[in-house]
C-alpha cells in the first residue's frame, strides 16, 4: 500500500468537527473524528494508527491547539503526522483565529467569506485583510511552516464566518477550501470504493 493521502485541518472544535464530517461524507473522503477536540485529545502516533485503518483516502484530519500560542498538543500531533513516512500530506486548511503573538503561515490562497478564492489574507470572519500576500494567523498554524505541505488554503473560522460557512448551508467555504486542495493536488475523489 502506498502512502495515505491526508489533508490537515487546523481547527477541531465541535462546530468544526461537525462541518468536516459532513463535508467528508459529501465528497467521499474519510475523516478522523477522534483527533477533533479542543485541544486535540490524542497523540500523533494514535492519529497515524487511526489513519492507517481507513478503507480509502484522502483523509481529513483535524488538529486544534485551543488558542495556545506555543506548540500545543494539536501542533505536536500535526507535526508527527505530517512527518510520518507512511503519510502524504496533500495540503492544509489553515484556519484563522484571534491569536496574537504568532508568526502565522503564508497560504497559497484564501477563500473569503463570500466564497471567492483570493490572493490575500482573511481573518476569522472570512473578511479579506490588507497585505501583499495571504497570511493566516491562527492558533494551530505556525507548525505548518515547519512541515512539508504542498498546498495551504486559508479560511476564517470553520462553520462560522458570520453564518457564511454554517453547516445548514453546507459549509461552502470550508468545502471549497478542501476542494481547492484536491484540485491543486490533482487528486480525483468522490468515488465510492
Amino acid at each position: 500500500m502506498g502512502k495515505i493521502r491526508v489533508i490537515l485541518v487546523t481547527d477541531g472544535d465541535r462546530c468544526a468537527q461537525h462541518v468536516v464530517e459532513s463535508i467528508a461524507g459529501e465528497l467521499g473522503l474519510r475523516c478522523i473524528s477522534a483527533s477533533a477536540g479542543n485541544p486535540t485529545p490524542i497523540s500523533g502516533e494514535e492519529i497515524v494508527r487511526l489513519i492507517k485503518q481507513v478503507p480509502y483516502d484522502p483523509v481529513l484530519v483535524m488538529f486544534d491547539d485551543r488558542g495556545r500560542r506555543d506548540k500545543g498538543q494539536g501542533e505536536q500531533a500535526m507535526e508527527y503526522v505530517a512527518n510520518h513516512p507512511d503519510i502524504e500530506v496533500l495540503g492544509a486548511v489553515a484556519v484563522a483565529s484571534n491569536t496574537t503573538g504568532i508568526n502565522g503561515v503564508e497560504a497559497d490562497a484564501c477563500i473569503s467569506g463570500n466564497g471567492e478564492v483570493v490572493e490575500a489574507s482573511v481573518n476569522k470572519y472570512g473578511e479579506v485583510t490588507e497585505g501583499d500576500k495571504p497570511v493566516i494567523n491562527g492558533d494551530t498554524v505556525d507548525v505548518l511552516n515547519e512541515v512539508e505541505v504542498p498546498v495551504i488554503i486559508g479560511i476564517g473560522d470553520i462553520g462560522k464566518m458570520d453564518k457564511a460557512d454554517s453547516v445548514s448551508r453546507g459549509a461552502p467555504i470550508t468545502r471549497k477550501a478542501i476542494e481547492e486542495i484536491l484540485k491543486r493536488s490533482g487528486v480525483s475523489y468522490g468515488r465510492k470504493t
